[in-house]
């Protein structure tokens, strides 16, 4: 199947009893079992749910895995990832990464004996460089929040796994998606999504997916999920499946807008830099365009002044968290999706007071521009 007919049918089979289209919404804790340890294949939901089994179906299809886990949220994946590991391992990471997984880095798994190096993705010498004998885990955005750099995937993962084979290559994918591009086809081990953004779509639900093609590391990431218990409920797995089967139409548009939205500002005097890989003038632009189908809608920039005016009085983009809805969104990094990162190391990378991030939504694109621009004159 090509992409678009994978968001709607990749994994997935009417349900075998009614003959249901979209899967049921499983609302059941427990399944009958016929005698002790035989029953159909559901045991207890926490192990496996058949509305979540379809869901894991679909997100394998997207990525072109062969298994995929739905958890609770996105940080419950970074966590179950990180949970492959042991005391003393090291992580080498982005040096632009989200703030909550930054913060789960750094406050959580650093007192469980995990040691994180940060690097400049730009350049991959960087992340060669930072590989020891205990290095097991590279951890890659690409685009990165906020400041959309570009991480080239296939010479990333050709140059770790030339040093060591074993180290895993994990990629967040959020902003991407798999419309986008597919990091398992360019050597990554791991793809994560949040797909409480642009997967499921319309800002109605929380929730975090696990895409591999190893059967073993499979394997071992289904005793996490099951034994740390950080599921995605049915009927979430039911909304994520209703999302997913639009994702190829929103995407399209969000691309669209997103190449506008990024074009206005570039040329707007109120505004300094514009991060959009999607621009020629973006440090790892042709990398974006080797790896990408196109270039997604999130806008970063940095304004020359008033900041604050301008995120109290846009009109159709929501000042509030999150991103990848059908809504347009304004975020505020510093005081909001970053805030929990000590001001020194955003500083240190350009995550300063002036940096606006927008999720572009699918509105009419005249809307949202004349929304912009009366924000930007207040």
């Amino acid at each position: 199947m090509k992409f678009n007919t994978k968001t709607i049918h990749g994994g997935q089979q009417p349900e075998e009893t009614t003959g249901a289209v979209m899967p049921p919404v499983f609302l059941t804790s427990t399944f009958a079992q016929s005698s002790p340890g035989e029953h159909k294949g559901y045991a207890y939901a926490r192990g496996t749910n058949p509305t979540r089994t379809a869901l894991e179906k679909s997100f394998a299809a997207l990525e072109n895995g062969t298994n995929a886990f739905a958890f609770a949220s996105g940080m419950a994946a970074v966590d179950a990832v990180l949970r492959l590991l042991k005391p003393g391992d090291e992580v080498v990471a982005g040096d632009d990464l989200y703030g909550g997984t930054y913060r789960m880095f750094t406050q959580l798994f650093e007192k469980y004996g995990l040691v994180f190096s940060y690097v400049d993705m730009n350049v991959v010498g960087n992340v060669s460089s930072a590989i020891t004998k205990k290095t097991k885990l590279v951890w890659l955005e690409t685009p990165t929040n906020p400041l959309m750099k570009i991480a080239d995937i296939q010479a990333i993962s050709l140059a770790v796994k030339d040093i060591n084979t074993t180290i895993l290559i994990a990629v967040d994918n959020t902003f991407a998606t798999p419309y986008l591009q597919r990091p398992l086809d360019l050597g990554a081990d791991i793809v994560m999504h949040s797909a409480t953004k642009y997967l499921g779509g319309h800002s109605d639900l929380v929730m975090g997916a696990l895409m591999v093609k190893d059967e073993i590391l499979a394997k071992e990431l289904h005793f996490i999920q099951f034994a740390a218990g950080a599921i995605a409920g049915p009927m979430d797995a039911f909304l994520a499946l209703r999302g997913i089967k639009t994702l190829h139409l929103r995407m399209q548009r969000h691309c669209e807008n997103g190449k506008a939205v990024a074009e206005f500002l570039k040329n707007h005097s109120k505004v300094g830099e514009v991060f959009y890989p999607g621009l020629e003038s973006h440090q790892n632009h042709e990398i974006a365009k080797k790896q990408m189908k196109d270039f997604g809608g999130m806008v970063s920039f940095k304004l020359k002044e008033a900041t604050f005016r301008f995120l109290e009085n846009t009109k159709l983009f929501t000042l509030a968290e999150s991103l990848g809805g059908v809504e347009s969104l304004v975020n505020h990094p510093v005081s909001m999706s970053h805030g929990s990162i000590p001001e020194a190391a955003r500083l240190k990378i350009g995550i300063t007071d002036s940096l606006i991030r927008l999720s572009v939504g699918v509105e009419d694109i005249d809307d949202l521009l004349t929304d912009l621009e009366q924000a930007l004159n207040v």
